[in-house]
């Protein structure tokens, strides 16, 4: 870095350099792991069509598609903010990052991250907790790289040369210690091994966790960074001031208060608390005025650029991004009434609308910044601006192909589930009917998807030739006068900039008005017991129906099926009785799913013989014809694994699971005592293998009997396919 003028301050400018060498790694990483999470999910995609596509087990759909979520929000969406922050930090700052070897500590450390993913998910290393699947010492990395981050970013604003903080900078602030609070929130877990571990919560108050958790990912990591980035490279792709400075300080601080109240609204009449519920209708309600707010804020900054707009294939990339979060940001709270919500969850309808705000939001905006930063760190033109133009169409039109389909699906779904004869019984009474009924869209879901891939190959050519032709200015030489050693402000400015000079109390206030809504929702569930009622039928799992509940996480079984029987007429005539809260006291993370590509599990104990249970898991097409379900030949190939059985019960007693004193001792006897009375039925029904009483199979058939039995009601329902 260049010397500083040992002249004072005001003598005259200070020269020193930006890194782009760092911007550069994430950009390519940006590049490369969106090719890799996009062709992970068109394989989840056709597997969907063609469930022969499930050739492995580290290749079926329960596996993969956690693989698949991470890779594109925590690889590619996570690079394509690191991108972005790297370069506009300094440029807003007027000074080269804190330190160099932390960026590149962070930028190693977070590739580091996505390879432990990309390694343990298949294997079927995982919590099952959507979003934040990845098990301890991968929760523990994440931490540390975050950290790194944090004081990389909070050391460059510290030896800023600009007194006032912009405004994207206010979002990376908030996107930081946001991430931090939900991500130490929802970790909170015990270790049994070095790969498996139980979360501190059960049953209701872990789903109340994780959807907070899980809602404000999508806030703060998919949302807030890339408001920052569009604060920032719209205006200057576009090179015109942002239309509304009040009212991106209205946009900033009503988006990070309500947004954190609003998870619950994936939870509508499920076994949660009412008043828990109604909590996350009425805050994602209000979410829709700043979120459009922010919306209307980077539109309107276009006023009088439309021409440019036209040619500009980056400012294109832009305005669909921005129109895609304002869909997604109208649809998620009206997805959140209750009336709406009916319709919507648990279908395909919920899949499109997150796709609109990935794919159109997260992935056209990332193209764009893309576009807009490569060319001028190599100091060179793009390759080709015709190229460029043809991905927008491309990308516009894979973001419409993949979700119209999915809505299509989610209404049929919803319609055909919800749907009586005049004899009051269920038309659709086979579940696999519905399936049948949206193949056709789940074929144009992943025609969409192709779509979209190609313009990323597309892309990735086109930033390629550019790279090539143009050289890296690894150290951009810059200037800007010196800080101001007086914060002092001026009479008759904006109250706001009070604030903004102060990045310490900026990231206090955002810390507190992060954690109000937070603390509101969460303590009451943990610390109120009369929250969670008690029911005296309901016991822990038997040690093997333990392991066939381990194994059933491991397989991703929870990807397809939900545990969670809402009180509608039309799921309790097909499903049994509804779900209550007291019913979940012992699971270890709760299983209550967020999508039926198959029926719901919760009262599926009994229902079926075990041998109907070993025929669908060998070969579902045996059992249910038509299903798409992948088969699962390996449960009967494999030995049960109780290493951990010991570990595992005492992990679970330190939890409150109310095994006997020194259970673990004996644990393994009764395990294998119930095993063998399966395995003996099982053979009575033409099951030839002296060794099954051994094999995983017999714990999750095991398990599947156990769910829904503690409680015996006058009717279990219909039984379904």
């Amino acid at each position: 870095m260049t010397q500083l003028h040992k002249s004072p301050p005001t003598a005259g400018l200070e020269h020193f350099t930006y890194d782009n060498r760092i911007v550069k790694y994430f950009a390519y990483a940006t590049s490369l792991w969106g090719l890799v999470g996009m062709s992970v999910g068109l394989l989840a995609a056709l597997q969907m069509v063609f469930p022969a596509l499930n050739i492995t087990a580290e290749t079926t759909f329960g596996r993969i598609r956690p693989l698949h979520t991470n890779a594109a929000i925590f690889a590619f969406v996570g690079n394509g903010i690191f991108m972005g922050v790297y370069y506009s930090l300094q440029r807003l700052l007027k000074t080269r990052m804190f330190s160099g070897t932390l960026s590149y500590l962070h930028f190693y450390g977070w590739q580091a991250i996505i390879l432990a993913a990309a390694l343990t998910l298949p294997l079927g290393i995982t919590t099952s907790k959507e979003y934040a699947e990845l098990e301890w010492p991968i929760d523990i990395g994440i931490a540390l790289v975050w950290i790194l981050f944090g004081i990389n970013l909070f050391g460059t604003i510290a030896r800023r040369r600009e007194r006032h903080l912009y405004v994207a900078i206010w979002f990376y602030i908030a996107t930081w210690v946001t991430v931090t609070v939900l991500h130490i929130g929802n970790s909170l877990e015990l270790p049994v091994s070095l790969w498996k571990s139980y979360p501190l919560f059960a049953g209701v108050q872990d789903a109340l966790v994780q959807w907070w958790y899980g809602h404000n990912a999508v806030a703060f990591f998919l949302t807030t960074p890339y408001l920052g980035l569009m604060y920032y490279f719209l205006p200057k792709a576009a090179n015109r001031p942002v239309f509304s400075y009040r009212l991106s300080i209205i946009h900033f601080w009503a988006l990070i208060f309500i947004y954190i109240w609003a998870g619950p609204h994936h939870l509508l009449y499920t076994s949660l608390p009412d008043w828990a519920q109604s909590l996350g209708t009425v805050f994602s309600i209000m979410l829709i005025a700043p979120s459009w707010g922010g919306m209307l804020n980077g539109l309107l900054t276009l006023r009088g650029a439309w021409d440019k707009v036209r040619e500009d294939p980056v400012l294109k990339m832009m305005v669909v991004a921005v129109t895609a979060y304002g869909m997604a940001t109208l649809e998620g709270p009206l997805l959140s009434l209750r009336s709406v919500n009916a319709i919507s969850h648990y279908t395909d309808w919920t899949v499109g609308h997150v796709h609109v705000g990935t794919l159109g939001w997260n992935g056209m905006l990332t193209f764009g910044v893309l576009y807009f930063i490569l060319p001028r760190i190599f100091r060179t033109p793009l390759y080709s601006r015709r190229l460029a133009n043809v991905h927008f169409w491309m990308a516009t039109l894979g973001v419409i192909f993949y979700a119209v389909p999915l809505y299509w699906a989610g209404w049929t779904q919803s319609a055909m589930w919800k749907q009586f004869l005049p004899e009051g019984i269920l038309q659709y009474g086979n579940f696999l009917e519905t399936v049948d009924a949206i193949l056709p869209l789940y074929a144009l879901r992943a025609f969409g998807g192709s779509i979209y891939l190609a313009g990323v190959v597309l892309m990735v050519y086109n930033l390629v030739r550019t790279v090539r032709r143009g050289k890296l200015v690894a150290n951009e030489a810059a200037a800007a006068p010196p800080l101001s050693d007086s914060p002092a402000g001026h009479r008759g400015e904006y109250w706001h900039r009070w604030i903004e000079r102060r990045p310490v109390q900026l990231l206090v206030g955002a810390t507190i008005v992060v954690l109000i809504g937070g603390l509101a929702e969460i303590f009451p569930m943990v610390m109120v017991e009369s929250n969670v009622p008690r029911i005296a039928a309901v016991q822990p799992y038997t040690p093997l129906e333990l392991e066939g509940r381990d194994l059933y996480i491991r397989e991703g079984c929870n990807n397809c099926h939900s545990q969670m029987v809402r009180p509608f007429r039309s799921e309790t005539a097909r499903y049994g009785p509804y779900s209550m809260s007291g019913e979940f006291i012992y699971d270890r993370p709760h299983l209550w799913g967020s999508k039926r590509t198959g029926p719901d599990l919760h009262r599926v104990g009994g229902k079926y013989l075990d041998s109907w249970h070993f025929e669908h898991l060998m070969d579902p097409q045996r059992t249910s014809p038509g299903s798409i379900m992948p088969p699962y030949p390996w449960l009967l190939d494999r030995k049960l694994d109780v290493t951990d059985l010991p570990a595992k019960i005492r992990t679970l007693q330190r939890l409150g699971t109310p095994y006997p004193a020194r259970y673990d001792r004996r644990a393994l006897e009764d395990l294998r005592r119930q095993a063998r009375d399966v395995a003996d039925g099982l053979r009575e029904s033409g099951v030839d293998d002296p060794e099954l009483a051994e094999k995983e199979i017999v714990a999750i058939i095991a398990y599947l009997q156990r769910l829904g039995t503690d409680i015996q009601p006058e009717s279990q329902g219909t039984p379904q396919n």
